[in-house]
């Protein structure tokens, strides 16, 4: 099932600078198996060695938080990884 996945701008160097990718996965941890195969440059950035989320990253499925990497997908889903933002001096 192809789902399409929004690539933060600080990651689009791993992407060649596009925006969307869609990739085929029955749940997100198979999708970010499959990009980081597609866009080798993501390898490190969402998820460390172990295959756990960094802590700065979250993932939404159809503007909603995932649960875990076990979050199913289906046809024409949208998923966006989003990492944190650190602010400047008050």
């Amino acid at each position: 099932m192809a789902v399409t996945v929004y690539i933060p701008t600080p990651f689009r160097r791993a992407t060649g600078n596009r925006d969307r990718v869609e990739v085929r996965a029955k749940d997100v941890r198979t999708m970010l198996d499959e990009l980081e195969t597609a866009h080798a440059g993501l390898k490190g950035l969402v998820r460390s060695d172990s295959g756990e989320l960094h802590r700065h990253v979250s993932i939404y499925v159809n503007s909603e938080a995932i649960e875990g990497l076990g979050t199913p997908l289906k046809d024409g889903d949208e998923v966006a990884i989003i990492p944190a933002l650190a602010g400047g001096a008050c």
